[in-house]
């Protein structure tokens, strides 16, 4: 907008839209959404999670109209959800119930359910598949017919123990007292320091995958502020429920089924020692958390360690400092201030040459 101050700014501004819708079409081919709904999974699982809006077709079109580009169609998508009224606030909604696509436990071998490997790309060697360049829609309807033949699961995936219960049954975990006070909603106020805990972990979870990532790693490596074992990590479809209209002020009145929402959550699992009533030194655990929309897996671990970190309030490490951990991941406000650097600065930097040229 800076530069429609210029001479012939306005008309210039036209052109270069003009010319981006250029760009969009110049291969003479159209994306539709549902293909793009159909195979690109995890880019909009991705989108949905950073723009804190969980709506499948909507963040397709954004990643159409962003041509791929995941921090421009996170911004498009949040800039639409601004506009949206918030007409009910769910039920809380406990993981524990939903039915579980996949769930493995990195700290134990075997748990009541058994370790259900689901979709990844964990166990693929990675290796370019070139055959999808004949790959038809023939070809994708025969296999799915094959696969929905073959696929004979009775197996009931629902209402699956959580693995930190083990811990917490053996009296191994770090104790907290119930804490229910109203969450933080980040998208209606400012970010203000100290922050609760609600607030971070809706900072993370809405956080860019990739700096969220980069900085779980820098915990775990860099500066061993964490080094946790995953606990459990599954991909669930989580079922929501509203409070009928009339009963939205109490507890009375039946809860509403309104759909679910696919999630990843992970509950590391890092020790701490703890000093006992006799002065000695016990080896408890406390857990770390993550959760994403999604299929996101690594975004999830990251968030678990960055809960972590986060919690160590006396630690001069830089992820444990929520203002820098907060305010860096965060993909509109860390795009935006970075992209503000292409308006004009005429007059500062014109500034700075007059004072660099009194020196000369």
């Amino acid at each position: 907008m800076g530069y429609v101050a210029v001479k012939g700014g306005t008309q210039a501004i036209e052109a270069s839209i003009e010319r981006l819708k250029f760009e969009r079409l110049k291969g003479q081919e159209v994306l539709d959404v549902e293909a793009i709904k159909s195979g690109m999974r995890g880019l909009i699982d991705q989108v949905m999670s950073e723009a804190s809006l969980y709506d499948v077709g909507l963040a397709a079109i954004a990643i159409k109209q962003a041509e791929g580009s995941a921090e421009e169609a996170v911004f498009l998508l949040r800039a639409f959800r601004s506009t949206l009224p918030r007409k009910h606030v769910t039920r809380v909604a406990d993981s524990a119930t939903a039915e579980v696509e996949r769930r493995i436990s990195a700290s134990f071998k075997d748990v009541p359910g058994g370790q259900i490997l689901g979709a990844s790309t964990d166990y693929t060697q990675r290796l370019i598949d070139f055959g999808l360049l004949s790959e038809t829609k023939a070809d994708a309807l025969n296999f799915l017919s094959n696969y929905r033949s073959e696929d004979s699961t009775s197996t009931d995936l629902g209402a699956l123990p959580k693995v930190v219960d083990y811990l917490r049954e053996e009296g191994l975990l770090v104790l907290f007292e119930d804490d229910d006070q109203e969450p933080d909603d980040v998208t209606k106020m400012n970010l203000e320091f100290p922050t609760s805990r609600s607030t971070r972990l809706q900072m993370l979870t809405r956080g860019q995958t990739g700096a969220v990532i980069s900085l779980g790693y820098s915990a775990l490596r860099t500066y061993g502020a964490a080094h946790p074992t995953v606990g459990e990590l599954r991909i669930a479809n989580i079922p929501l429920y509203i409070h009928h209209p009339l009963f939205e002020a109490c507890d009375e009145g039946e809860d509403y089924y309104i759909g679910d929402i696919k999630v990843t959550e992970v509950e590391s699992f890092i020790t701490t020692e703890q000093k006992n009533q006799l002065g000695k030194t016990d080896i408890q655990f406390s857990i770390g958390y993550g959760v994403a929309f999604g299929q996101n897996e690594t975004k999830a671990i990251a968030m678990s360690i960055l809960d972590k970190a986060l919690q160590m309030k006396d630690s001069p490490l830089p992820v444990s400092n929520e203002e820098f951990v907060l305010y860096s991941i965060d993909t509109v406000e860390s795009t935006g201030f970075i992209s503000h650097l292409k308006l004009p600065h005429y007059v500062t930097f014109q500034s700075k040459l007059d004072s660099a040229r009194k020196k000369v």
